[in-house]
């Protein structure tokens, strides 16, 4: 409650209306009781699976609830969007269903995947402008092209009706599961969140609600620190779904009632998360949708015993990620370290190093030897994976005994941006 209102209220949130309108529309995506989780973790959790919506996330439900509200001669001149990937479909499907035009503004570095699928759930309804290296760059221009040519845009969270939409995925929740104790969703500009933890708010206030955002991306808990939305300087874009410079004012606004906890997660957390859920449970899923429940382990204390819920929010990986979240999450668990070796220039000393520095497990996955300005020979760059990161001390060990020159690049942001 705020004052003798609550919160729907307070910010003219109608999430009922909003339900009612897209029960037609959307797929009431299942609550599904996760076995593996609830063991490890020893408590219920159960995953809102949104990664099995029509369009692979949860965005269709604040597009269409948005587009669907503007007047006629708005929807007639037609309307814009930025996003990652996500609401782009969401957008793209909403556009089709209403038969509006569309122009969707996407970053350049948008998985070709994501691309692929906007235009198919356009179906000759949008257009796609790939424009910008980051969401906040593209969404710039997408801005600039909609008051140019009198359209409207379709922002991916901050606004009202965008909001209410992402509400329901709240209103599914709690219609099949009364008793939660802990509801855990993943944060980029905050849309999904402030209305699920508005209808929360109102409707489960005993739950706590933790936000998830990618280290790399920590929009709403410095908003949160400072007490109003900043826009950090520079963000890594990987969690692509996730990774917004600035959170919504709307969205903000709310989030600053409605959150009890924020949480960062590594980005290689998040790549072993994505693993482990294919490789455990046979679910899919992209980095943002991971972000939920790569949190659990900083919560393992708090949930035992509980009931949990975590929001699953998409599912549209390109597969040709798949190589780096590989890489990422070896680097995250300790398993693969990346060394420049500078030899001594005698015969044997590879072989030394082979025979003696390595352990019986560790495995060279790469060996180029790095060519200096006149061409001579220069250090050697060496990647090693292992299959017990307690292995690598010894590792290091091994080679300060056998006098190697080494010089470890994981943790050198530089370097390791540079040559891996």
């Amino acid at each position: 409650m705020i004052g003798n209102h609550t919160i729907k209220q307070s910010f003219g949130l109608d999430i009922e209306a909003a339900s009612i309108k897209l029960r037609q529309v959307v797929k009431h995506t299942p609550l599904i009781f996760n076995a593996s989780l609830s063991k490890k973790y020893d408590c219920t959790v159960y995953l809102k699976r949104e990664d099995l919506q029509i369009v692979r996330s949860y965005k269709l439900r604040g597009a269409y609830n948005m587009i669907s509200s503007l007047s006629e001669t708005e929807r007639l001149n037609g309307v814009v969007c930025a996003s990652a990937g996500n609401h782009a479909q969401g957008f793209a499907y909403s556009c089709k269903l209403l038969n509006i035009k569309g122009v969707v503004f996407m970053p350049i570095i948008t998985p070709n995947q994501k691309v692929t699928q906007t235009r198919m759930f356009g179906d000759g309804h949008i257009e796609i402008k790939l424009v910008g290296d980051t969401f906040d760059d593209c969404a710039t221009a997408a801005k600039a092209f909609t008051e140019a040519n009198g359209m409207t845009f379709i922002p991916p969270f901050d606004d009202v009706k965008i909001i209410e939409g992402q509400a329901t995925v709240g209103v599914e929740i709690l219609e099949e599961l009364k008793k939660i104790d802990y509801l855990f969703a993943p944060v980029g500009g905050g849309g999904l969140i402030a209305g699920v933890g508005a209808y929360f708010h109102d409707q489960s206030p005993s739950t706590q609600i933790i936000g998830v955002e990618p280290e790399g991306a920590p929009s709403m808990t410095e908003a949160l620190k400072a007490g109003h939305p900043i826009k950090l300087d520079n963000i890594d874009p990987f969690v692509d779904g996730a990774a917004v410079k600035r959170v919504g004012d709307a969205p903000f606004e709310i989030c600053k009632e409605v959150i009890d906890q924020m949480v960062l997660v590594n980005e290689g957390k998040v790549c072993s998360t994505i693993l482990k859920l294919y490789n455990e449970d046979a679910i899919v899923v992209e980095p943002a949708g991971a972000l939920s429940i790569a949190a659990l382990d900083d919560f393992a204390a708090a949930i035992k015993g509980k009931t949990v819920v975590c929001i699953v929010s998409g599912s549209n990986n390109d597969i040709d990620r798949m190589q780096e979240i590989k890489e990422r999450s070896l680097q995250f668990e300790g398993l693969k370290h990346f060394f420049l070796i500078r030899f001594a220039q005698r015969p044997g000393a590879l072989k030394e190093f082979v025979n003696h520095v390595l352990g019986p497990t560790d495995d060279i996955v790469r060996f180029e030897y790095m060519q200096k300005h006149n061409k001579e020979t220069g250090p050697a760059l060496v990647g090693i994976e292992m299959q017990d990161k307690a292995d690598y001390e010894r590792l290091l060990a091994n080679m300060k005994e056998y006098h190697i020159n080494f010089t470890p690049i994981n943790k050198n942001d530089n370097l390791f941006g540079y040559l891996i």
